[in-house]
């Protein structure tokens, strides 16, 4: 069944748009015969298909050329039509403020290509996704760069002008599927209809040790975004190749503030696991330790990835109902958004049982050798029970109840959590690990 087209209008054949004189030059070189129309007055409708099973994975290491000519099958379970539409315009240079184009070429070799880190290109492209930058063949962003997918990934690997699909492979070296990291691109190029048929994305990370969905940013309609994606893509994924920027350089994740909202975002998973050193490790066990998880650290959170990272991992995905490839105790996107926003449950304190095989002297869940944690969900607005009393108290032992206008009660007020958060400050934490609910680790602290 053919694709319906819509007509929206009908320009006169003279119209010196430059969609129109675009397509003008595509009919007198093509077979089509026929006003072609304004490329705005053609709109496709997309036909949903669904299939049965996971996700279609690139062979690697083969010397076929990024335009094979045969098509993939659709990924299984993923309506076809979250692969957008996305035509893209030719090699154009930068353009100025006022949509005119500014002197500019491609080097010659890669030797002239702008440096760029790993980091600054994911940060590049999410100043698109947060500006939510409308998708168009034909329109210019304040940077200079054309707002299609091309123009996309031309701005995020700093281009010194705007490419197409044939020819950002230029500025890439062909890589595997196990050789992607964040930053790289993800190129389909299709020689048939390049102008309608091609894609191209920056590959953002793995989203978990299967290697079957990871985080892509791209310039689709209506705008760019950041999306998990089945791997290569939803659609012709057996036609996307990897690519890694010629330009790119080495840099530090340990020059990465926990402050900073960059922080915030899923690094990849390449910044995890066996032979891993990096500031990104350090935070997850921080915020494990926050969760509960603390009990599987001996001498606390570090950089190094240690056995300890992987179980304290494994505790708080399991805590959160996953199970298989989902709590494998690696940190894909989901498990450190979860720890980063605070979502989910913490994870269960561990039991210590006595001689008589019952909980401890308590009657409660201990842990760290101090009265068990009773959960996060207990410290909130509107809460009321014993435990908020005793928060209370002990942070009043502690020095830090100056908040508290008649002292500590069993019904949580802004009292309690400023108390609390002059506390964790005094720890010298700061941003989410300051925010005046106690976890686990405030929680330990305040009890030893």
């Amino acid at each position: 069944m053919g694709t319906p087209v819509f007509e929206e209008f009908d320009p006169a054949s003279d119209c010196e748009c430059p969609g129109c004189v675009y397509w003008r030059r595509v009919v007198a070189r093509s077979r089509v015969q026929g006003n072609v129309g304004h490329p705005a007055a053609r709109r496709g409708v997309v036909l949903v298909a669904t299939a049965a099973a996971a996700g279609t994975a690139l062979g690697v290491g083969h010397a076929v050329p990024a335009v094979a000519a045969v098509h993939g099958p659709a990924v299984p379970g993923v309506p076809a039509d979250d692969g957008p539409d996305t035509p893209q315009g030719r090699q154009a240079p930068l353009h100025g403020p006022a949509g005119q184009a500014t002197p500019a070429g491609p080097p010659s070799d890669a030797t002239r290509l702008p440096s760029i880190t790993r980091t600054e290109i994911i940060n590049r492209a999410r100043t698109w996704v947060a500006a939510q930058v409308p998708y168009s063949m034909t329109s210019y962003w304040s940077d200079g760069y054309r707002q299609d997918c091309s123009g996309f990934v031309s701005m995020a690997w700093n281009l010194g002008q705007n490419e197409w699909t044939g020819s950002l492979d230029k500025y890439g070296v062909r890589i595997s599927k196990d050789e992607l990291q964040p930053g790289d691109m993800l190129l389909f190029h299709n020689p048939a209809d390049p102008q309608n048929g091609s894609h191209v994305v920056i590959f953002g990370g793995w989203t978990d040790s299967t290697r079957a969905y990871y985080v892509a940013y791209e310039s689709t309609r209506p705008h760019a975004r950041r999306q998990v994606t089945p791997y290569a893509y939803w659609k012709n994924s057996s036609r996307y190749v990897p690519y890694r920027y010629k330009g790119l350089v080495a840099g530090s994740a340990g020059a990465v503030s926990e402050e900073s909202g960059a922080a915030d975002e899923y690094p990849g998973a390449v910044y995890f696991g066996p032979g891993a050193n990096n500031a990104y490790v350090t935070r997850l066990g921080r915020m494990l330790a926050e969760r509960g998880a603390s009990r599987f650290y001996t001498t606390g959170p570090g950089p190094v990835w240690t056995e300890a990272d992987r179980r304290a991992t494994r505790a708080f995905q399991e805590a959160q109902g996953w199970s298989g490839s989902a709590a494998d105790g690696l940190p894909g996107p989901t498990t450190w958004e979860y720890l980063v926003e605070g979502l989910g449950q913490d994870v269960p304190a561990a039991e210590r049982v006595g001689a008589t095989g019952s909980p401890g002297a308590s009657g409660r869940s201990a842990s760290y050798g101090v009265p068990g944690y009773p959960g996060r969900g207990l410290f909130r607005p509107g809460a009321d029970n014993p435990y908020v009393t005793e928060l209370g108290q002990r942070l009043v032992k502690k020095g830090f109840g100056k908040y508290y206008a008649v002292g500590p009660g069993p019904r949580w007020t802004e009292a309690d959590r400023r108390n609390v958060e002059a506390f964790q400050r005094a720890q010298g934490w700061r941003g989410g690990a300051a925010d005046g609910y106690p976890g686990p680790e405030t929680w330990r602290r305040l009890n030893s």
